[in-house]
Formats: structure tokens, sequence, C-alpha cells
């Protein structure tokens, strides 16, 4: 079993950048938002809940917007700034709305020539037992109540394809994301999932915001699908 760039980040510094954040008040647009700032960059927070924007840090510029009903505002906003993340997530029950939103993001990156950087979701990372199968497909892998936004991922991630004058970047996350500490200690990998000391592929909220913010702070080829993880926990522990 082999995972591609596999190292250890932590934290470090660059020239500021002018970032704006969809999805900007969810469990990780907030800790992207919140690890940006704490790196000195510049942050427009775009969400479509005022009192959600309203609990962020007093120097994030917030702007309440909907992006499905504003794309040529969303596209404006966009072209103010130096990097795009989207970190957008619909409600339950309209899990179908993840590959509109993220159509909607990459078209105004695409008018705009804004690299984005885009949360992806683990439905199509392999697992880590060269099974062969993916999230998605593996038998039994999915509890049912996740398979809605499970499949919506999947056809998220079927959209880069279809923007190779993009410059996007899609960062998917683990099989499991959960409130936890910031360790600013995790594996990078790219199409398969990152096992724990126990088999269990998982990350932080928090450090997959640190993550997000090292990967765009880097620079490095856009038109990349990769993932991130803690491997190893229990012995670094």
């Amino acid at each position: 079993m082999k995972h591609a760039d596999k190292t250890k980040h932590t934290f470090k510094t660059t020239a500021p950048k002018n970032i704006v954040v969809f999805g900007a008040t969810g469990d990780v647009g907030r800790e992207v938002v919140t690890e940006a700032i704490m790196r000195g960059h510049l942050v427009t927070a775009i969400a479509r809940n005022t009192d959600r924007l309203a609990s962020l840090p007093e120097t994030v510029t917030r702007r309440q917007v909907d992006i499905l009903e504003s794309p040529d505002l969303v596209a404006g906003i966009m072209a103010d700034h130096d990097i795009a993340i989207s970190a957008v997530r619909p409600v339950s029950g309209q899990e179908h709305l993840l590959a509109t939103m993220t159509e909607c993001l990459l078209t105004a990156a695409r008018q705009t020539g804004t690299p984005i950087y885009i949360t992806g979701g683990a439905a199509t990372l392999k697992l880590a037992d060269d099974s062969g199968h993916t999230v998605l497909s593996a038998p039994d892998f999915l509890p049912d109540a996740v398979r809605p936004i499970a499949q919506a991922c999947a056809t998220q991630d079927a959209l880069f394809d279809q923007y190779d004058d993009v410059q996007w970047t899609c960062l998917r996350p683990p099989a499991m994301l959960f409130a936890g500490d910031k360790t600013r200690q995790y594996v990078r990998g790219t199409d398969t999932l990152i096992p724990d000391h126990d088999g269990m592929a998982r990350i932080s909220y928090a450090d997959f915001g640190v993550a997000m913010v090292d990967i765009l702070e880097a620079g490095d080829k856009p038109q990349r699908r990769l993932t991130v993880g803690y491997q190893n926990a229990a012995a670094a522990a």
C-alpha cells in the first residue's frame, strides 16, 4: 500500500493573500477562516446566514450571499481576491445542490482566473485494503444516512474534469471528520484513504483547516485531487 506525497506538515507563513471563503460558517469553513487569519491573510467570509457570520472573528470581512441566486455577484467577489476557497455544504435533504454550487464556483473561477481550493468528499477515495473499492462502492462501508452526501460528493468530483482551464485543487477529507484538537500534524495523500493506527481514516476539522491553508500557501501545481489524514497517532502521542 502506497500513498503519494506522504509527509508531515507543520505551521509556516507566506506572503499575505486576499482570500475569499465560501461556506465560511460551516465546520470546515470556520476552521479555514480562523487558520488563514492567524497566518496574517486577509479573509472575506461568504455565507447565507447572517447570524452565523456575526460569530466569526472581528477581522473578517463578512458578506451574506446565496451563491446559487447570485452567480454574477460570486464572480465579482472572486475577481477581487487572490484565492478562493470553497467549504460549501448543502443542508440535509438537498445534497444534490452540492454539484450545482461547486459548478457555480468553478465557472466564476474560470471567468476571473482565480485559483480555487475546493473541499471535496471522501466518496471517491480508494480503501487502503487494496480491494479496489472506493468509500462509495465498498459494500456496507457507509451507513445509509450518509450515502446521499457521498453520492453528491462523487458527482461533485466528476465536475473537475470539465474545468481543465481552471486552477482548481480539490482537498478530500478522510472518512471521518470530527471536532478535535489542532495538532498541525497530518499526512497527505492523493487517491487512497490514509489509515490511522487503528485502521480508521480520520482528521479533525481544525487540522483539515490547517491542511487547506498549507496547500494554498505552497502554491503547488493546480488540478490535483488530494487527501489528508492522521497516521500512527497513537505511537506519536
